[in-house]
Protein backbone atom coordinates (compact mmCIF):
# COMPACT_ATOMS: atom_id res chain seq x y z
CA UNK A 1 0.00 0.00 0.00
CA UNK A 2 1.43 3.32 -0.62
CA UNK A 3 1.95 6.61 1.25
CA UNK A 4 -0.91 8.25 0.36
CA UNK A 5 -3.28 5.27 0.66
CA UNK A 6 -2.19 5.27 3.95
CA UNK A 7 -2.45 8.54 4.85
CA UNK A 8 -6.19 8.44 3.47
CA UNK A 9 -6.77 5.38 5.87
CA UNK A 10 -5.53 6.82 9.26
CA UNK A 11 -7.96 10.08 8.57
CA UNK A 12 -10.76 7.59 7.98
CA UNK A 13 -9.79 6.13 11.25
CA UNK A 14 -9.19 9.38 13.01
CA UNK A 15 -12.81 10.61 11.71
CA UNK A 16 -14.58 7.21 12.45
CA UNK A 17 -13.28 7.35 15.76
CA UNK A 18 -14.78 11.23 16.45
CA UNK A 19 -18.19 10.30 14.77
CA UNK A 20 -18.15 7.73 17.45
CA UNK A 21 -17.61 9.76 20.14
CA UNK A 22 -20.19 11.89 18.57
CA UNK A 23 -22.82 8.99 18.90
CA UNK A 24 -24.49 9.52 21.94
CA UNK A 25 -26.85 12.49 23.08
CA UNK A 26 -25.18 12.86 25.88
CA UNK A 27 -22.04 13.33 24.72
CA UNK A 28 -23.07 15.87 21.98
CA UNK A 29 -25.17 17.36 25.15
CA UNK A 30 -21.64 17.96 26.83
CA UNK A 31 -20.02 18.91 23.50
CA UNK A 32 -22.73 21.75 23.20
CA UNK A 33 -22.41 22.84 26.98
CA UNK A 34 -18.40 23.28 27.02
CA UNK A 35 -18.75 25.12 23.82
CA UNK A 36 -21.01 27.55 24.71
CA UNK A 37 -18.51 28.57 27.76
CA UNK A 38 -15.13 29.73 27.20
CA UNK A 39 -14.39 26.24 29.69
CA UNK A 40 -16.66 24.21 32.05
CA UNK A 41 -16.01 22.26 35.07
CA UNK A 42 -17.39 18.75 35.53
CA UNK A 43 -19.49 19.81 38.28
CA UNK A 44 -20.84 21.96 35.82
CA UNK A 45 -21.94 19.65 33.36
CA UNK A 46 -23.17 17.23 36.08
CA UNK A 47 -25.59 19.73 37.15
CA UNK A 48 -26.75 20.43 33.81
CA UNK A 49 -27.37 16.77 32.18
CA UNK A 50 -28.54 15.63 35.49
CA UNK A 51 -26.14 12.47 35.96
CA UNK A 52 -23.29 10.96 38.05
CA UNK A 53 -20.14 12.55 38.28
CA UNK A 54 -18.62 9.24 37.24
CA UNK A 55 -21.07 8.83 34.42
CA UNK A 56 -20.28 11.91 33.01
CA UNK A 57 -16.37 11.81 33.46
CA UNK A 58 -17.06 8.41 31.29
CA UNK A 59 -18.36 10.80 28.63
CA UNK A 60 -15.76 13.58 28.74
CA UNK A 61 -13.21 10.52 28.22
CA UNK A 62 -14.64 9.38 25.22
CA UNK A 63 -14.80 12.84 23.72
CA UNK A 64 -11.82 13.84 25.15
CA UNK A 65 -9.60 10.54 23.39
CA UNK A 66 -11.39 11.58 20.17
CA UNK A 67 -9.36 14.49 20.73
CA UNK A 68 -12.89 17.07 20.14
CA UNK A 69 -12.12 18.58 23.45
CA UNK A 70 -9.18 19.34 25.70
CA UNK A 71 -8.58 19.11 29.63
CA UNK A 72 -6.85 21.24 31.64
CA UNK A 73 -6.32 20.73 36.18
CA UNK A 74 -7.03 23.83 37.74
CA UNK A 75 -6.97 22.77 41.03
CA UNK A 76 -9.67 22.17 42.95
CA UNK A 77 -11.35 21.47 39.70
CA UNK A 78 -10.83 20.25 35.98
CA UNK A 79 -11.16 22.43 33.02
CA UNK A 80 -12.32 21.03 30.12
CA UNK A 81 -12.26 23.41 26.54
CA UNK A 82 -13.65 22.67 22.77
CA UNK A 83 -10.97 21.61 20.48
CA UNK A 84 -12.17 24.27 17.89
CA UNK A 85 -9.46 23.05 15.61
CA UNK A 86 -10.44 19.06 16.07
CA UNK A 87 -14.61 20.26 15.12
CA UNK A 88 -13.48 22.40 12.46
CA UNK A 89 -11.50 19.67 10.45
CA UNK A 90 -14.03 17.00 11.08
CA UNK A 91 -16.86 19.32 9.84
CA UNK A 92 -14.06 20.29 6.83
CA UNK A 93 -14.11 16.13 6.22
CA UNK A 94 -17.50 15.33 6.50
CA UNK A 95 -18.58 18.08 3.58
CA UNK A 96 -15.59 16.19 1.79
CA UNK A 97 -17.16 13.18 1.83
CA UNK A 98 -20.43 14.39 0.95
CA UNK A 99 -19.71 16.06 -1.57
CA UNK A 100 -17.89 13.23 -3.24
CA UNK A 101 -20.60 11.15 -2.77
CA UNK A 102 -23.33 13.41 -4.51
CA UNK A 103 -21.13 15.30 -6.91
CA UNK A 104 -21.22 12.68 -9.52
CA UNK A 105 -17.82 14.19 -10.62
CA UNK A 106 -15.65 10.87 -9.23
CA UNK A 107 -13.40 8.52 -10.78
CA UNK A 108 -15.75 5.53 -11.37
CA UNK A 109 -18.49 8.14 -12.61
CA UNK A 110 -21.02 6.47 -10.19
CA UNK A 111 -22.27 9.58 -7.76
CA UNK A 112 -26.08 8.81 -6.10
CA UNK A 113 -27.22 10.32 -9.36
CA UNK A 114 -26.47 7.17 -10.63
CA UNK A 115 -28.39 4.52 -8.56
CA UNK A 116 -31.50 4.23 -7.04
CA UNK A 117 -30.56 7.21 -5.04
CA UNK A 118 -31.12 11.05 -5.46
CA UNK A 119 -29.00 13.50 -2.96
CA UNK A 120 -29.96 16.27 -5.39
CA UNK A 121 -34.00 17.34 -5.50
CA UNK A 122 -34.04 18.46 -9.34
CA UNK A 123 -37.10 20.62 -10.31
CA UNK A 124 -37.53 19.15 -13.70
CA UNK A 125 -37.77 15.42 -12.29
CA UNK A 126 -40.80 14.16 -12.15
CA UNK A 127 -42.15 14.05 -8.37
CA UNK A 128 -42.53 10.20 -8.26
CA UNK A 129 -39.35 9.48 -10.15
CA UNK A 130 -37.71 7.92 -7.20
CA UNK A 131 -41.32 6.07 -5.19
CA UNK A 132 -40.00 2.59 -5.67
CA UNK A 133 -36.76 3.24 -3.46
Amino acid sequence: MNDQANSSDQRDEDVARKLAALGHPVRLRLLRQIGSMQSCCVKEMVSQVGMAQSTVSQHLKVLLEAGLISYRPERPRSCYRINVGALGELAGDIGETIDYCCSGNHANGLGCDSGRISCHADANMPQDVNKDI
